[in-house]
Order: structure tokens, then C-alpha cells, then sequence
């Protein structure tokens, strides 16, 4: 059997800090954090509250998740951050990029001082959370271009409807393919071909803006999507878009070949049932652009 000493002894070796925590908040013990690559010595936040450690925003959420645990009586896992925006105290010298955590609540069978009290145990999870965006944004990327991909694109598709739906927030959308593309990559290579492609893709991220999303939808077809803005907007990107592309790829030319873009713009209405019904609407129209002698823009 072991002991209270030997309790004592295994509790202060957890790698990971555990802390008892009243519901108001007070740090009422702290054991473990032997884990020097990621945790100080937390045994001078005893007595403290977190009110006196984080800020109140984030003080706050800290104490909605333990009343969360107190009310259900079940293990809480959560992640969250810190940075020095949080931390008392820390405004010069604190950790400029967040430290993700995944905390495990559980309440605990006793009182401490007449308060309910849990079990918070915090692991440092930063590398984990990293990798995780990593892979996040590569799922999201188009490897020849950088752009977002269709996955990504669908899915900010999908929430710009949902606030369309609710909050009647415009989002556009314009939808455009290369002309010519095929009759330089028969003429100098697919190697020509995707240097137009990068080329255009480097167009598209200087001229949008940071909320909207830029997509190689596939081969030589783009879509761009634009929150928050109505059609006259979209037809005024999609003008400066299409003037850059006269500009600039015209050094790819060959001969009397030159590529050119054709462009199909559109916005949410009313009687769109999804995205999709946006989307097609934008792709009718660039179908209708090319079959009117392409390198031009029509609206729908």
C-alpha cells in the first residue's frame, strides 16, 4: 500500500501542473508541473485567485468551465491559450505567441473552506496545436499555386451562406478560367502552362482582400469569394483583376496568342437554396463570357 508521504511524493512528480480549484476561483493547491521545458513553479499562486493572475475576459472563462464541471459532475476536456495579452503582469516580459493547453476538469467529492472544489489539470499541447494548423493549412492549399483549394473554398462557401440566411450579409462570388491556356501548353510545354498559373495566383493575392478567398477551383479555373460585399463591388474587383491579367500575361504570349481570362460574376439572392446554386450561377455566366469570344466579364 502507499503511503501519504509517498502520495505526496508521486503527486509533486506529475509532469503536467494539477490544481484544486474552488468555485470562486481560488487556487487552493497546485502539485505536478515537473515538466521544466513547459512549467514554472506554480506554488506561489496558493491563496491567489485567478482574478488576481489572468485578466477578466479569460478570468472569466476560466471560471464558466468550472462551474461547467460542478453542474455535471463529468470530466471537462477543453482547449485554450495564453499570452502575455492575458496574463497579469506580463504586458513587456510574457510569452508574445499563445501557449495552447488542453485542460481536464473534474469535480471533486469534498469541500475546501465550505467551497465546492475541482481537479484542473493542464497539459502544454503548443507543438500539437501547431502541427495540427500545419496540416490544417496544407489539406487547405493548392500545392502549385499556394491559393486555397476547393475543399477550403466550399467550406467558407458554406458559412458566407449561413450569414447570408440570417443576417442578409452579401457575399459575391466571380468564377474565371484562362483563354489559350491550352494552345501555349501544346506550343512551349506544361511547364509554361503552370508558370501562368502561379503567375495568376500571385495577381489574385495582391489584389483581393484579407477576408476574401482566392481558390484554384482546378486546371486553369479560379473562383474568389468575396464576404460583405454586393455585385457592383465584384464587378469593380473583377474589372481591375481583368485589366492586370491584359497586363501581365501578356509576357507569356506566343505569336498572336495571348492569354486572357473570361469571368463570371455573380452575388446570394433570395431563391439560392445553397452555395451551390450561387456557384453555378457564376460558372453560367463565365460559360456565357467565353461563348461571346472570351476575354471578358459578364455578370448574373
Amino acid at each position: 500500500m502507499i503511503n501519504l508521504e509517498q502520495m505526496d511524493l508521486i503527486l509533486e512528480a506529475l509532469p503536467d501542473p494539477a490544481f484544486i480549484l474552488s468555485r470562486s476561483g481560488k487556487y487552493v493547491a497546485v502539485f505536478g508541473g515537473r515538466d521544466t521545458r513547459y512549467y514554472h513553479d506554480g506554488t506561489g499562486l496558493i491563496g491567489l485567485y485567478i482574478s488576481d493572475v489572468i485578466k477578466p475576459e479569460k478570468a472569466n472563462w476560466f471560471l464558466e468551465q468550472i462551474d461547467k464541471a460542478l453542474e455535471s459532475r463529468k470530466l471537462l476536456v477543453e482547449e485554450y491559450e495564453l499570452s502575455n495579452r492575458d496574463v497579469k503582469g506580463l504586458d513587456d516580459d510574457g510569452p508574445k505567441d499563445p501557449i495552447w493547453f488542453e485542460g481536464r476538469i473534474q469535480a471533486l467529492s469534498f469541500l475546501v473552506d465550505g467551497e465546492e472544489v475541482v481537479l484542473w489539470v493542464a497539459s502544454n499541447i503548443s507543438e500539437r496545436h501547431l502541427l495540427e494548423g500545419k496540416l490544417r493549412e496544407l489539406s487547405d492549399t493548392d500545392q502549385l499555386t499556394g491559393l486555397f483549394n476547393r475543399r477550403k473554398l466550399e467550406h467558407d462557401l458554406t458559412l458566407h451562406y449561413e450569414s447570408f440566411v440570417r443576417y442578409s450579409l452579401p457575399t459575391s462570388i466571380f468564377i474565371f478560367d484562362l483563354d489559350n491556356l491550352k494552345k501555349i501548353n501544346d506550343t512551349k510545354g506544361h511547364l509554361a502552362g503552370d508558370e501562368i498559373i502561379q503567375a495568376v495566383a500571385n495577381i489574385c493575392r495582391s489584389a483581393i482582400r484579407k477576408a476574401d478567398t482566392a481558390c484554384r477551383f482546378g486546371g486553369d479555373e479560379f473562383v474568389i469569394a468575396m464576404p460583405n460585399t454586393g455585385l457592383e463591388q465584384a464587378m469593380q474587383l473583377a474589372e481591375r483583376l481583368h485589366d492586370r491579367f491584359r497586363q501581365e500575361l501578356n509576357r507569356f504570349s506566343v505569336e498572336d496568342t495571348v492569354v486572357t481570362a473570361s469571368i463570371g460574376v455573380t452575388t446570394m439572392m433570395p431563391e439560392d437554396r445553397s452555395y451551390e446554386d450561387t456557384l453555378k450561377r457564376a460558372d453560367r455566366a463565365l460559360y456565357e463570357a467565353k461563348s461571346m469570344g472570351k476575354d471578358r466579364i459578364v455578370p448574373a
